[in-house]
């Protein structure tokens, strides 16, 4: 195998070159430092390296799935020895020095973690150019938005600087980065992988963690290995019985897809109905877009409020407005200024769209609709000094599709099927009930054997 080439291995193949002996996990996590170190300061991804450390696990690894795989985690994932900044200035010196369970299964999968990837302040907003670490550029155009919060996280892999890595979405923050980056990107049912956090907060509940990947089986493997259960084997490629596809193109608020993303998904419908799938066109979620967008501001505002009294007895006064994003101190702000009355109402309506949601998704198989409610974004659509809000109706038009699947706790998947004139990616959003991510999953090979993705790559990281 030549080293040179190994960057387009996915984790799975990287992961049997070892296994058969053909190439030694310390040489595949060289030549992932020696690609980060060529092309990050560019994209400016990835944080927090750690090449000895890697180098050192890299020569003892011999167990796992993914043994000698090289890997980086978010910068929201407290992992043990690696600064946890969080996007946050406030934490940029933070070394958490314990596992939490998704640690440990991240570990025993054979993983080799080299750092960290960029990630929106707090995991707050769907972009990733913070004020601690910089602007993250989108590997297919310098000016386009890489998305986020896990942009970082899409950026490296679609860059080729390590087959797979960590991700979590709260609204859209593992799918959205993915279409936009030409990934595959899958987010599990509420509770199907193994915790990640030791706090519990309603921002919290609404995240799911996984991982963004070139291939499906990479993402199959990892739900597998970080399972919320013992002994969980990948989900298989299998014949699937025809499946009741419903199709939509409005978001929540209501409006109309951008023309990218319906083109998108009406050509993935004509794809669906060739493998023997049924697809109809169907009216959008009956959801209240409104009630929910304050919902989910509300919780993150209570996020951070927790924050804040956990911080302001270390600090010994109260945060101010410099130790955070303009952003994040507005957030902080509005919520302080909600009553407890209505914070709580608020916070109620989570679970009342979540439940209307569900019983949308209970009258199809699948759902399809575009991944990304917003034209193409550049850098600073969502920049975190803009006012709040001009922030949040930017980010009610970007998650448009996507966050309420998070409020319902069902699985999703923003699959790469297509691309524009110019060479773009974008994504199709695939959704089911909770519970059903294998069913996705084994849709989502079909759709990868029949329109493959895997080789197209951008074009300045070929």
């Amino acid at each position: 195998m030549n080293i040179n080439e190994l960057w387009r291995l996915d984790a799975t193949a990287q992961a049997h070159l070892v296994q058969t002996g053909e190439v030694q996990a310390t040489e595949l996590v060289a030549a992932a430092l020696e690609r980060i170190e060529a092309h990050n300061p560019e994209l400016n991804a990835v944080v927090g390296l750690d090449p000895e450390r890697a180098m050192e696990r890299a020569a003892a690894v011999t167990e796992g799935p993914f043994a000698g795989v090289p890997f980086l985690a978010k910068d929201l994932l407290p992992y043990p020895r690696f600064r946890a900044a969080m996007g946050c200035r406030l934490f940029a010196g933070n070394v958490p020095d314990a596992h939490v369970p998704y640690t440990h299964r991240l570990e025993a999968s054979g993983l080799v973690c080299l750092g960290k990837t960029t990630t929106s302040e707090l995991g707050l907003l769907g972009s990733t150019e913070t004020h601690l670490e910089g602007v993250t550029r989108n590997p297919w155009g310098r000016e386009l938005s890489a998305s986020g919060s896990s942009g970082g996280a899409v950026t490296a892999v679609a860059a080729g600087l390590v087959p797979i890595a960590h991700a979590s979405d709260g609204g859209g923050s593992i799918r959205q980065p993915a279409a936009l980056g030409g990934l595959f990107g899958f987010k599990p049912s509420a509770g199907a992988t193994a915790p990640a956090v030791l706090i519990d907060n309603p921002f919290v509940r609404l995240t799911s963690e996984h991982g963004v990947t070139r291939s499906v089986r990479d993402s199959a493997a990892l739900l597998a290995a970080t399972a919320a259960g013992e002994g969980a084997e990948p989900v298989q490629p299998a014949a699937l019985r025809p499946l009741r596809i419903g199709l939509y193109t409005t978001t929540a608020l209501g409006a109309a897809a951008p023309p990218e993303g319906r083109e998108a998904v009406e050509a993935a419908a004509r794809l669906c109905e060739q493998l023997g799938h049924h697809v109809e066109e169907i009216a959008a979620p009956p959801v209240d877009g409104a009630a929910y967008s304050n919902a989910f501001f509300a919780a993150a505002a209570s996020a951070v409020m927790g924050l804040e009294q956990m911080l302001s007895p270390m600090l010994g006064r109260p945060l101010a407005p410099g130790d955070v994003e303009p952003f994040t101190w507005a957030l902080l702000d509005w919520g302080k200024r909600m009553s407890d009355d209505a914070r709580a109402q608020a916070l109620a309506e989570v679970h009342a769209q979540g439940e209307i949601m569900r019983g949308f998704l209970a009258g199809v198989d699948v759902a399809l609709c575009p991944t990304v409610g917003a034209e193409r974004p550049t850098l600073g659509f969502l920049a975190p000094h803009l006012p709040m809000d001009v922030i949040t109706r930017r980010m009610e038009r970007l998650a448009g599709f996507t966050a309420l699947h998070n409020a319902a706790g069902a699985p999703a998947m923003s699959v790469p099927l297509s691309w524009t004139e110019d060479g773009l990616p974008v994504g199709c959003l695939f959704a089911a009930s909770p519970g059903q991510d294998a069913r996705l999953l084994q849709l989502a090979y079909q759709l990868e054997e029949a329109a493959p993705w895997a080789d197209r790559w951008p074009p300045r990281f070929t």
